[in-house]
């Protein structure tokens, strides 16, 4: 199920597009995951939706940067982050229950294998990250109003992050063939987020509380 070349040219296609025409990216936001993976279409459109969450969390990270933004949009960004955030982590999960729902149809993966610190939705979200990276930098190496020396550092940045991307693709696939060999098992790891629950975040149920008792 898992081909890592093909879930990085799917990452790499979709920025690209989703550039070019950011309604894209909407659509695809508005989708649902799949329940269980039936056909590889099925898993690369559950890859699709988990980068779409770190596609929309990169540019709304950038308009909090925007010096001119006012503290009444850095606050209304700041939540924005906080549920795009949560729902990257979300997809990330998602990825590795879709997995483990299909390998538990071949009894896998193997309970007496030696456990993988890092499960393969979450190598995915790092290709996902770095694939805008390689293609916002890629985007600075060829900028033509850039101060001197501006092109060398990006093309020297570039290349460091696509020999990662390339270790990291190739450490998911080695994951993945093992996992199905029975040599190499993974768990659901979650997030457990704490800060956007009403009942775990302080500054929420405290200030909540406050204003009931008034």
């Amino acid at each position: 199920m898992i081909l890592a070349d093909a879930i990085v040219e799917l990452h790499d296609q979709r920025a690209s597009l989703w550039h070019l025409d950011q309604t894209g990216v909407s659509t695809v936001e508005n989708s649902h995951p799949a329940s269980k993976l039936v056909t590889v279409d099925d898993w690369l459109f559950a890859v699709a939706l988990q980068h779409s969450a770190n596609f929309s969390l990169w540019h709304i990270e950038d308009e909090a940067r925007a010096p001119g933004a006012t503290d009444t949009k850095l606050a209304e960004v700041k939540r924005r982050i906080d549920r795009t955030n949560q729902r990257r982590n979300d997809l990330a999960e998602e990825l590795d229950r879709l997995l483990l729902g299909w390998l538990a149809g071949k009894d896998l993966p193997n309970p007496q294998a030696p456990l993988n610190s890092e499960s393969p939705g979450l190598m995915i979200d790092r290709l996902s990250i770095l694939s805008l990276k390689i293609y916002h930098t890629r985007e600075e190496a060829g900028r033509t109003d850039a101060p001197a020396g501006h092109s060398e550092r990006n093309r020297d940045r570039l290349a460091t992050l696509e020999l990662q991307r390339a270790d990291l693709a190739g450490c998911l696939d080695a994951l993945w063939q093992q996992t199905l060999a029975g040599a190499r098992r993974f768990k659901l790891y979650r997030q457990l987020k704490m800060y956007n629950d009403p009942s775990l975040n302080p500054a929420i149920y405290r200030e909540l509380s406050s204003e009931q008792r008034r």
